[in-house]
């Protein structure tokens, strides 16, 4: 059966494990952790993905992040992928390193933030890397400390998770410590990783009851969240798709959209695409790269190589294309 096409969306909120091919080690010592410390340090910041909580264990990575302007797809690859070529240079290595595709379960953020942050916080002491609480408030490679203040990571969004413990903050890192404590003895979190219906509803005893009043519910195996929403996301995504498999029928390409920019801003059409600081270029090409990324579908990758961008450039391009079109109150296709 092939497999289904990831779920996401700017604003989606996901929960990331990546495993070392054949559950290989992926980090021998500190310098690997190091290198993919550093790696994230620099690709959520530049992608403006949120990150709630992390962990790095021997042979897997957890991550708790929020999608920005950069597709999540795509801000995976550019990390695990520098990270592989880096490793088996370091090592001397051929072959893949992770596993061919990472697990990626798109969450409703408000049941299941907390949530999550303490199953991926409490990875280190199942794994016995850390000795209970004690050992886990030191613990170097984990975003519990970063949330208790023992270390910095300017990347890792900790104010979220410990606003919704207390608005003071040492009284929310109190809470928040009593709250991982208590999740010590919970063990692994099945429902929170498993798949379909099950996770979708909390576990077997949430399906259980549905079944006794013959409820009807929406499940993914690439989600976790209720029945509606299930349901919303995927009617989002479907009419994303359908919006773009729209435009590409009816013969809409990034040379229709140029058009269209130099219509809208009057910028010669001949400019929209060149390199440059000029700021009637810029105003251009950020339209441009808005309607092509949102719109049109294109990857931010694959139209960078078009204009001569990098990532970051056309992910500040979107950003600033979307205010644009706000201001200007213009659409791609006018009806």
């Amino acid at each position: 059966m092939p497999r289904k096409a990831r779920v996401d969306a700017a604003g989606t909120f996901h929960h990331i494990m990546a495993r070392g091919i054949d559950r290989c080690r992926i980090f021998r010592n500190d310098r690997d952790l190091e290198d993919f410390l550093r790696r994230l340090s620099l690709i959520l910041p530049a992608t403006h993905t949120r990150c709630f909580a992390w962990a790095l264990m021997p042979n897997h990575v957890h991550l708790v992040l929020k999608t920005g302007d950069v597709p999540i797809a795509e801000v995976m690859r550019r990390l695990l992928t520098g990270y592989a070529v880096s490793f088996n240079r370091r090592y001397r290595r051929n072959g893949h390193l992770f596993q061919n595709r990472y697990k990626s379960i798109l969450c409703d953020e408000e049941p299941y933030l907390l949530q999550l942050v303490r199953y991926v916080h409490l990875n280190p002491v199942r794994a016995n890397l850390a000795e209970g609480m004690a050992g886990l408030d030191k613990y170097h490679y984990c975003g519990h400390s970063a949330l208790l203040g023992k270390h910095t990571r300017d990347w890792q969004d900790t104010e979220t998770v410990l606003r919704r413990f207390s608005h003071k903050r040492s009284v929310a890192r109190q809470r928040y410590h009593r709250f991982i404590q208590k999740g010590l003895t919970q063990g692994k979190r099945d429902d929170l990783i498993g798949g379909g219906l099950v996770r979708s509803a909390g576990g077997w005893s949430a399906v259980q009851a549905m079944r006794r009043t013959d409820a009807v519910y929406a499940s993914d195996e690439r989600m976790l969240g209720d029945g509606p929403f299930v349901e919303r996301v995927l009617r989002e995504v479907q009419e994303r798709m359908e919006h773009g498999l729209m435009l590409h029928a009816l013969g809409v390409t990034l040379e229709t959209i140029t058009r269209r920019v130099a219509e809208v801003t009057g910028c010669p059409e001949e400019e929209v695409q060149r390199p440059g600081k000029n700021p009637p270029r810029v105003r251009a090409r950020s339209l441009l790269c808005y309607w092509a990324v949102r719109e049109l579908g294109m990857s931010q990758s694959d139209l960078g190589r078009r204009l001569n961008l990098s990532s970051a450039g056309v992910s500040l391009s979107v950003r600033r294309g979307e205010e644009l079109a706000q201001q200007l109150g213009c659409k791609l296709l006018e009806r």
